[in-house]
């Protein structure tokens, strides 16, 4: 259990608050919140939950067995026989061969050790992505739980909504969604610049 577990269960109840207001009311024209809503396409609670749902250890995991299947095929390939004593035409062609699989498993930019190393070097940043967003979220709900819309929202709700509590509402909304879609930017940049990754790896 990390920080966000911890405070997530106290947090829900407040974003789920600010959410009945702004189903009720909407947000203030030209408020930030729009712009976030776009852009994380989902509420506060759901968006906390999404978050509360990545697993870093599954990712610490995989890199580890990535960096292991890496080993295995650089050790494959110094273990290909050469020819020795063997001479001619097919001895000159199984070296050829040799060489050709030697290459695709380890020692090239586009060799199979190569691809587990850089599929291990993404699984890593994407661990430590998922840390910091949930760190950072926990943070942000930690602000939430304790800011003045809190208590604004803690109060029995007027229908329709107060201006005020409509404000508070979308402050708070506005607040945890920015530091989601912030970290989810982070994210989208890390796998494009691993696209590479998802070609074929050439024989």
């Amino acid at each position: 259990m990390d920080r966000l577990d911890s405070v997530l269960d106290a947090a829900t109840p407040l974003l789920r608050r600010a959410e009945e207001v702004l189903e009720a009311a909407g947000a203030p024209i030209g408020h930030p919140l729009w712009g976030h809503l776009r852009r994380v396409r989902l509420m506060p609670a759901d968006a906390a939950a999404a978050v509360a749902g990545l697993r870093p250890p599954a990712l610490a995991d995989a890199a580890a067995d990535l960096r292991a299947d890496a080993r295995v095929c650089a050790g494959v390939a110094s273990s290909l026989p050469s020819p020795g004593q063997w001479e001619g035409e097919a001895a000159e062609a199984y070296e050829d061969q040799r060489r050709r699989f030697a290459g695709h498993l380890s020692g090239t930019g586009e060799s199979l050790d190569e691809r587990f190393e850089a599929t291990a070097d993404l699984a890593a940043a994407l661990h430590d992505w998922m840390v910091r967003t949930r760190d950072n979220l926990a943070s942000a709900l930690a602000d939430a739980l304790s800011s003045a819309e809190a208590v604004i929202l803690a109060a029995p709700l007027a229908y329709p909504p107060s201006p005020a509590e409509i404000k508070a509402a979308a402050d708070l909304a506005s607040h945890v969604l920015d530091v989601v879609a912030t970290d989810y930017a982070e994210a989208e940049d890390l796998l494009h610049g691993s696209q590479e990754l998802a070609n074929p790896v050439p024989m």
